[in-house]
């Protein structure tokens, strides 16, 4: 997709080509060579533990902290330049070794390089020309001018991505602009302004030790929220994944494995439980009336109607066809059978509007209801439950359908 805004990506790499030429060459001293040496070792060890995320669009976004602004501050922008060329080509060799890099990586070393190097010898020329009037603030002069430095700097580079995001086609509107910009947070900025500022500070006053202490803390820090970031992506999909195995793709309410994992939980455990067992009556002439598609809408119907009357702590499960099973926790026999003869009564008067040859058509239909009512303890299992409830559904249907027959047990 970036090959769209290569003209783009051209045009920002030139102009850091051109920042370069104008500006004066840093003095390759011992000074400059032991910084240079810091910042590429240190940045290229962060850049596998930047925590990168995506908007709606599919945008990453990066939440890292850069240290450009701290070295172009120190070694203006021709330094700055060896630096990021020196960094970004490491981190290029690196995704290809790795096999992680993308189809047009070269395109984003490029970009990376041409836009850290032009935004950060703005900055540079910023601070040189703003410093003697923040100089006059102070205790806060410094670390004020440091963070408009990276607000700028923020800015600038967000309004260069969206003109590629939005000559890629990933960005199309000014809304999506503007919800781009505010993934930045001023937080973030902060830290890195706090970043940047305490190792120019360092660099200036060749404090090596704590220079190499503000980059080991950075690291360790990143590594360790890194760390934590991966197992929380890492629960979320396993959580998903097995909200996926124990949900009906139909109705969104738990299947048949969920049921069994629930029974097993619950058995022995000493409490009463109403076992209901439900279906749609006549649901075969429903399809073959119409079509399958609309005996779904009929399920879903259904299965939502079921819902809108279960409390926390009950139970639904999509156990069959068009069969469905409730388990009614905290309640009494009779409780429980004046809320299936509701469940009942709703259903009865309720209609599905569906989709059937070009138009809408409202569908009646009734449920029959089988309810068992037990305490699971002893040899009175849920499964054995389920059982006598399945033969009193049985039961309504041979009675007429649109019945409850309900009993109550107790410890077998």
């Amino acid at each position: 997709m970036l090959l769209r805004a290569r003209p783009m990506i051209f045009a920002v790499f030139s102009a850091s080509i051109v920042v370069v030429f104008v500006s004066e060459p840093p003095s390759f001293d011992r000074t400059y060579v032991i910084a240079l040496l810091f910042y590429w070792l240190f940045s290229s060890l962060y850049s596998h533990l930047r925590v990168i995320d995506k908007t709606k669009n599919n945008i990453p976004v990066d939440y890292g902290i850069n240290y450009s602004l701290s070295f172009s501050l120190f070694a203006g922008p021709f330094g700055l330049f060896i630096f990021e060329a020196l960094f970004r080509l490491t981190e290029h060799i690196a995704k290809k070794y790795l096999k992680t890099a993308e189809p047009d990586e070269w395109l984003h070393t490029l970009y990376n390089i041409g836009s850290f190097v032009t935004f950060n010898s703005l900055a540079f020329a910023l601070y040189n020309l703003l410093g003697p009037l923040f100089q006059s603030i102070p205790f806060i002069g410094f670390w004020l001018l440091l963070f408009l430095l990276v607000i700028v700097v923020s800015f600038l580079t967000d309004c260069c991505l969206i003109i590629i995001f939005y000559i890629t086609g990933d960005i199309q509107t000014q809304r999506e602009a503007l919800d781009f910009i505010k993934t930045r947070s001023w937080m973030d900025m902060g830290k890195t302004a706090l970043t940047n500022g305490l190792l120019f500070l360092f660099l200036q006053e060749q404090r090596w030790d704590m220079l190499l202490s503000l980059f080991l803390l950075n690291y360790f820090v990143s590594r360790s929220f890194f760390s934590k970031s991966q197992s929380i992506q890492h629960k979320l999909e396993r959580d998903h994944f097995e909200k996926m195995a124990y949900t009906d793709f139909l109705t969104g309410i738990h299947n048949r494995a969920y049921m069994d994992q629930t029974i097993a939980k619950l058995n022995g455990s000493g409490e009463w439980i109403g076992v209901v067992v439900a279906d749609i009556d006549n649901f075969k002439t429903i399809n073959d009336t119409y079509n399958h598609a609309v005996g779904d809408e009929v399920i879903r119907h259904f299965a939502s109607t079921l819902k809108q009357f279960l409390k926390e702590g009950d139970f639904l499960f999509r156990s069959g066809g068009e069969e469905f099973t409730m388990f009614l926790r905290n309640r009494t026999f009779e409780e429980s059978v004046r809320l299936v003869e509701e469940i009942r009564e709703a259903v009865r008067h309720s209609t599905v509007l569906v989709d059937y040859m070009a138009a809408k058509r409202p569908i009646a239909y009734t449920s029959s209801f089988g309810l068992y009512f037990c305490q699971a303890e002893g040899t009175m299992s849920i499964e054995k439950a389920y059982i006598y409830a399945d033969h009193l559904l049985l039961r309504s249907k041979e009675s007429g359908k649109n019945k409850v027959s309900a009993q109550c047990g107790g410890v077998a």
